[in-house]
């Protein structure tokens, strides 16, 4: 099933300069300590998810429940565990303060950041376009960048072939065996099966790439021409003019 509704702006940057300005994004809310900071970076962040992604506002809500699993899971043991001079709640070996509930909102923060930068980086970059833009942009070997998107391409056969041999092995009645015999031989009969035919599609993948001369030629000639346009730079300055904002904000905020 196709997840894209429609196409925007974001799925018009150039993947590499995407995937350079995320992991810079992720470097710097690391070094963030300020909640109120980390606070208006994840509104930045979930600006584009939630109006630029290319989706529709039930799949965005459908897609966003993960995100308080991760707020929850990543706040509560710094909150419930942490250390503090305030000690608002004791109880054995909970103890909550306010430092606690403030580190463990900013951890909680730094979750769900990483989440929606990571989920609108996905579901915005087609995985072609970006080894093909690696190797245009960033220069990535050519035989690396194609073997990734060999891979890639191999995952719905093998899901294919798993579904098959389940079918088979529902008609023949061993999934309905039950003890521990049968655990050990189901496991038996997906593995080698799977195993052995993703040996076999290596082997001939790598005949194939080396019949083609992936080598370490640098020269090559690209189906897909990627190349910098002006939404590169829009979305670049988007976090710079946005965070210094939301810098300058917290500075203002502090003197007052």
């Amino acid at each position: 099933m196709e997840l894209l509704s429609k196409e925007t702006w974001l799925h018009r940057i150039n993947p590499s300069i995407k995937l350079l300005v995320v992991v810079s994004l992720c470097i710097v809310i690391l070094f963030i300590d300020n909640l109120y900071l980390l606070i208006h970076t994840s509104l930045v962040v979930f600006i584009l998810f939630f109006c630029f992604t290319g989706h529709s506002f039930k799949k965005i809500l459908l897609l966003t429940l993960p995100f308080f699993i991760i707020f929850l899971s990543t706040s509560s043991s710094m909150i419930l565990f942490g250390k503090g001079e305030n000690v608002l709640f004791k109880w054995g070996l909970i103890i909550i303060s306010e430092e606690s509930i403030y580190k463990g909102l900013i951890v909680g923060f730094r979750g769900i950041i990483f989440a929606g930068i990571g989920l609108t980086f996905a579901l915005t970059t087609r995985p072609v376009f970006l080894f093909y833009s690696l190797m245009q942009q960033l220069k990535m070997p050519p035989k690396y960048a194609y073997s990734f998107m060999a891979g890639l391409r191999l995952i719905p056969i093998m899901i294919e072939e798993f579904q098959t041999i389940q079918n088979a092995m529902r008609v023949r009645g061993v999934e309905r065996q039950k003890g521990l015999n049968s655990i050990f031989f189901r496991l038996q009969a997906y593995s080698i099966p799977l195993l052995s035919q993703s040996i076999r599609r290596a082997h001939r993948i790598a005949v194939a790439m080396e019949a083609k001369r992936f080598t370490n030629q640098k020269k090559r000639t690209f189906y897909y021409v990627l190349a910098l346009s002006k939404f590169d730079i829009i979305f670049i300055l988007y976090f710079v003019i946005m965070l210094w904002l939301g810098h300058y904000a917290m500075q203002i905020l502090s003197i007052l």
